[in-house]
């Protein structure tokens, strides 16, 4: 497999439509790639706060549309990063999409963690409630979004669900960069999945971006790993390495606690 995660640079001077234009034009030049992904919240700035109702459309909206035509025009499987969601009863979401390589919406997963403690995203969002996989021809993608990343037990159940690749689009700041990089290898190493972690450049109202997305094994090596600015990182990488871990170390099968309902 061949995926190209393109770390974005959220620049606050230029227009959301602007923008939707300049991405689509990067995934268009990864034609070639099996999987493409992006940041989380790319329209707006993960901490651009004030942004997100207005900004927020609904899952065919124009986000979708542009990056539909774009994935098919390269013939990708695109995990579009995050949008602002605005559901039909109001609420917003961080919502992610998924688009297959004919440009359909496969899959949305509204992110279940909000980060902020009772400020930001943790008041003016709602809270998604289910895990998600997306079946690809050769493996399954698990879904998660920036700040669930701290939250082991949400990667765990999209390993019951069949997730051998872990998809989180984000937008980390850069003073807790070194647990970014951290906590991408850790989920790697105990679900035994690679973890594909896509974040941005920049800043975002303020708050410098760590980037430094990255690519990690099921081992826990680092295949590959952005720097500070804007780029594509692309990797090539045999997802039959997680089932081949998995059986060579098999320390999934020893799991005790999760298992059973606990007892009153």
């Amino acid at each position: 497999m061949r995926a190209s995660l393109i770390q974005i640079a959220v620049d606050e001077g230029e227009s959301v439509e602007s923008r939707r234009r300049r991405v689509a034009a990067l995934v268009r030049e990864q034609a070639g790639a099996d999987l493409v992904v992006l940041p989380e919240l790319w329209t707006t700035g993960a901490f651009a706060f004030d942004a997100f109702q207005a900004a927020a459309e609904t899952l065919d909206g124009p986000t979708y549309e542009a990056m539909a035509k774009a994935a098919s025009d390269a013939g990708v499987w695109l995990h579009a990063g995050s949008i602002p969601e605005c559901a039909p009863e109001g609420t917003v979401y961080n919502t992610s999409l998924v688009i297959s390589p004919a440009g359909d919406l496969v899959a949305s997963y509204r992110k279940i963690h909000r980060f902020g403690f009772d400020r930001g995203e943790a008041v003016l969002m709602g809270a998604g409630r289910e895990p998600v996989t997306v079946p690809l021809p050769d493996t399954t993608l698990g879904l998660a979004t920036c700040y669930d990343l701290r939250f082991p037990e949400l990667f765990r159940s999209l390993v019951d669900a069949g997730a051998e690749i872990l998809v989180i689009p984000a937008g980390w700041p850069e003073r807790r960069r070194a647990h970014w990089t951290l906590l991408a290898r850790a989920r790697a190493v105990e679900d035994q999945a690679f973890v594909l972690a896509c974040g941005t450049a920049g800043a975002h109202a303020g708050v410098p971006q760590a980037g430094h997305s990255i690519v990690v094994d099921p081992w826990g090596e680092v295949l590959a790993e952005a720097g500070h600015d804007e780029e594509v990182l692309t990797v090539e990488f045999d997802p039959a390495e997680v089932t081949a871990t998995r059986e060579r170390f098999p320390a999934l099968k020893d799991r005790v606690l999760g298992l059973e309902s606990p007892r009153h």
